[in-house]
This record gives structure tokens, sequence and C-alpha cells, in this order.
């Protein structure tokens, strides 16, 4: 298995006040997760049609998997690393820490 490295929920959210332009962050769940709440800016781009989008996906930029918890985010970024693709970060805890860090949610 490929290493996956995680960001936490405090360092992407000033990550994403000081440079939000570099970071694309891209959300893993379902269409029906996301409809309960994302976080602002990110792109809805379901696990299992990452496969299908790899290379849509700008590699220029920092990417940042995430999901309910953390577990569907670190397959994307371990599916990622495997194409040789190295600056993805799994979002550690996923939207719910993201949540219970007091962080805002867009609906």
């Amino acid at each position: 298995m490929y290493g996956v490295k995680e960001i936490d929920v405090k360092e992407l959210s000033l990550q994403l006040e000081e440079l939000p332009e570099n970071i694309k962050l891209i959300d893993v769940r379902t269409p029906a997760e996301v409809a309960r709440g994302k976080i602002t800016g990110s792109e809805n781009l379901p696990l299992h049609v990452i496969p299908l989008k790899v290379d849509e996906l700008n590699t220029d930029d920092t990417i940042i998997f995430y999901c309910q918890t953390g577990a569907r985010s670190a397959q994307a970024c371990a599916f990622m690393a495997s194409k040789g693709v190295d600056n993805v970060y799994n979002l550690r805890g996923g939207i719910v820490t993201w949540a219970q860090m007091g962080l805002p949610i867009a609906v």
C-alpha cells in the first residue's frame, strides 16, 4: 500500500485562509452525503469516479481529499500515489473533525 500523507483540520484551515488558490479540495463522498453539508470551496468527486477522472485533475495543485471520517479519502490518496502523484493529502478525521472544531459547513 502506498503511504498516505495527512493534513489536520487546523493546518488545512490556515492554508485555505492564506493560499486557497493553490489547493484543490475534493470531497469523495456521495452526492447524498454532500447534500447534508460540505467544506466551502470543495468539489465533489465520489471515490468510485476518481479512476475515471484522474487525468482531469490538475496535479500541479496540492490536492486534499476528504470524506466523512478520512477512510475513503485515504483510499483516494493511495490511488493517486499509485499513479505517481505525490502532492495529495488526506484530511485526518474528515468533515466530522472539521465540524467538531467549529469550522464552517456549507449547505
